[in-house]
């Protein structure tokens, strides 16, 4: 049995369409899956945690130092968090596109979890080491936009969304993605771009 873990990013409750298409491939993972644990981490929940002093913990670790106090508590509240991410062999993330980017709640799961030991190892001379790799994980990633989409010139801005998350999931080792992608733009046919999200949506769930 597997878990999936739905992974979300926008607060925009019913009216995200990243939360819809998701819903739609948890649907589709559902029936494909009965057996298999499903588990929505709503990031705007509050359970993420502060990670002002853990960025001390995270040097003093980096140093071969272990944590203690203040430091040790926000260490631990950092392992938990990496736990219930690593705790799923399915990962859904639903990802809005913010200013470009992706929403800063997002960018502090990454930062919270993104630890030596944990994510990544290194070494001076050989440099990073990818701890998730070859576990046998698989990501879909829903990515959503407004206004920029493929083809449309820069005054319809960029996109720093998917190249950047793209290239932290392969950074710590998870390499089998799949993309589900809604970028209508403001003038766009929104309900044949929503149909195409949607049908693509449940192919990959029934697979995943």
């Amino acid at each position: 049995m597997s878990k999936l873990l739905h992974i979300s990013a926008s607060p925009r409750g019913s009216d995200s369409e990243s939360l819809r298409i998701a819903e739609v491939f948890v649907d589709a993972y559902r029936q494909a899956h009965p057996d298999d644990e499903i588990e929505h981490w709503d990031l705007w929940d509050g359970s993420l945690p502060n990670f002002a002093v853990g960025a001390k913990a995270k040097m003093t670790v980096f140093a071969g130092g272990e944590p203690r106090g203040a430091e040790g508590e926000a260490w631990a509240a950092a392992r938990r968090t990496f736990e219930r991410f690593d705790s799923a062999d399915r990962l859904l993330f639903s990802v809005p596109m913010w200013n470009a980017s992706i929403p800063y709640v997002l960018k502090q799961l990454i930062d919270v979890v993104s630890q030596p030991g944990w994510i990544f190892g290194f070494d001076a001379v050989t440099g990073y080491t990818h701890l998730l790799a070859g576990r046998g994980k698989k990501v879909a990633v829903v990515y959503t936009s407004a206004v920029w989409a493929p083809g449309l010139g820069p005054e319809f801005g960029g996109n720093f969304q998917s190249p950047y998350f793209t290239d932290w999931l392969q950074w710590t080792g998870l390499t089998d993605i799949a993309e589900i992608r809604f970028h209508p733009t403001v003038t766009g046919d929104r309900a044949a771009e929503r149909a195409l999200a949607d049908t693509r949506a449940r192919d990959i769930a029934k697979e995943f």
